[in-house]
């Protein structure tokens, strides 16, 4: 064959189909050429694209030159087609090569490092763990390098639908999902579910619970149950009185608070618009949320009284330290201080009880409507109290540090007056019976 072919050295000459003659009317003859020259365009055009593609082929093998192709313009409509999707398909190759071919921003230092720290140094220690964490990091790079490569190819080139073309390319698949969980349901059909729900159980939304944030924040904002700030200007205090004081204050706040905080909201929801919008079987959900913000609001100033009243005992900090009076006594042969130091301990603990029993009988917006006696749940949170005692005692104890040393020293330097020891030394020296110049 000669080195350069052509179209017309590879198509082969048309063969006119043979006559038929057979005594058929006129309009019957017209009928079956018509069938046979289809069935023969058929067979023409199928060998006109087998010798097309042939032809491209080995002129794309035989020179590098694109030029040196036949122009995919000078070939008949059912060649161009073929013709025109091996060129997309050779131009897109062609381009993906040039964009594989760019360097890529390589993977940082500190990033390896960082990916190293969270291997334990135990996996990491001998020989055969270096090279094993040599060829991790290798393999890491390498699928670093690989991602960022076809992350580029992706945002640079638009990949022609060719159904060729993806066999021609050996591309690794994408990640598959995490073995045991299922992402068949998507979320959006339960969050539209939800978003509906909470827009018809949403209560806090109403004009009503507005008017009621607006009444605990002018009765609460600055208002403390219990207020020690000034004791220390008072001087020292004995034990029993601190614990009056303390319970006297909470019944007064409670007191008021009931008579105008608690009042305000009585006499919203004796008005009628206070349940505007609100249908009789939304009436229990309502009050449910009425109760859970009122009990909020309560719980929130519980818990700022007892912070307030932990942070008085701070030991950073002894400006606003109360004073307590304690006497020295010696009874019994013994010495020691009165109240004791655990008396004191308890009595200053006593203080976070007493606040966390106060605004405990508050009737709910529910019970009050319907006659019923049930109650807020304004109760101080349990990690809250116990935080405050723990600290406290931490806190009284560093701060008996002093008086501790100072009794230690009264009773080693007087302990022998009353526990028995100059009574006994004062018998034996009497029954020694000494002279006169011995007495003196």
């Amino acid at each position: 064959s000669s080195s350069k072919r052509t179209l017309r050295t590879l198509f082969c000459p048309a063969a006119l189909p043979p006559p038929v003659i057979s005594e058929i009317s006129p309009s019957q003859k017209k009928l079956l050429a018509y069938h046979r020259d289809k069935e023969q365009q058929e067979m023409i055009n199928q060998l006109l694209v087998d010798q097309a593609l042939e032809v491209y082929s080995i002129t794309m093998d035989e020179t590098d030159e694109r030029d040196a192709a036949p122009p995919i313009t000078e070939l008949p409509s059912t060649v161009r087609k073929p013709l025109k999707i091996l060129s997309f398909q050779a131009e897109y190759l062609f381009l993906k090569k040039c964009v594989q071919s760019n360097p890529m921003i390589p993977i940082q230092q500190e990033w390896l490092t960082s990916m190293l720290t969270m291997v334990p140094h135990s996996l990491r220690e001998g020989r055969d763990r270096e090279l094993l964490t040599e060829d991790l990091l290798k393999e890491i790079v390498r699928d670093y390098e690989m991602s960022m490569q076809r992350c580029v190819l992706r945002r640079a080139l638009v990949k022609p639908d060719i159904e060729e073309l993806n066999k021609l390319e050996d591309e690794a698949p994408l990640p598959l999902l995490p073995l045991g969980l299922d992402f068949s349901s998507t979320w959006r059909n339960s969050y539209i579910k939800a978003k509906k729900q909470i827009n018809s159980t949403l209560r806090i939304l109403h004009p009503t619970m507005k008017a009621l944030l607006d009444f605990g924040y002018t009765a609460f904002f600055n208002f403390l149950v219990v207020d020690f700030s000034d004791s220390r200007l008072k001087g020292p205090v004995d034990c029993k009185s601190f614990k009056n004081d303390a319970s006297l204050s909470c019944s007064k706040a409670e007191d008021k608070i009931m008579s105008t905080w608690y009042q305000r909201v009585i006499g919203l929801f004796s008005q009628s618009e206070a349940l505007d919008g609100v249908k009789l079987d939304q009436l229990e959900s309502f009050c449910n949320c009425v109760s859970v913000l009122m009990s909020n609001q309560v719980k929130e100033l519980l818990q700022r009284a007892t912070e307030v009243f932990v942070k008085l005992f701070d030991p950073e900090d002894r400006s606003r330290l109360p004073l307590f009076k304690m006497d020295l006594t010696c009874d019994e042969k013994r010495m020691e201080f009165y109240p004791s130091l655990q008396d004191l301990e308890e009595a200053i603990l006593s203080v976070v009880d007493c606040i966390g029993q106060t605004l405990q009988n508050i009737q709910t917006i529910g019970a009050w409507l319907t006659g019923g006696t049930e109650n807020l749940d304004a109760e101080l949170p349990a990690h809250i109290a116990e935080w405050a005692k723990s600290t406290l005692t931490k806190s009284i104890r560093d701060n008996l540090e002093g008086p501790k040393e100072h009794f230690k020293g009264y009773v080693e330097s007087y302990g022998w007056l009353v526990d028995g020891t100059a009574e006994e030394r004062i018998n034996r020296f009497v029954a020694e019976q000494p002279s006169f110049d011995e007495y003196t």
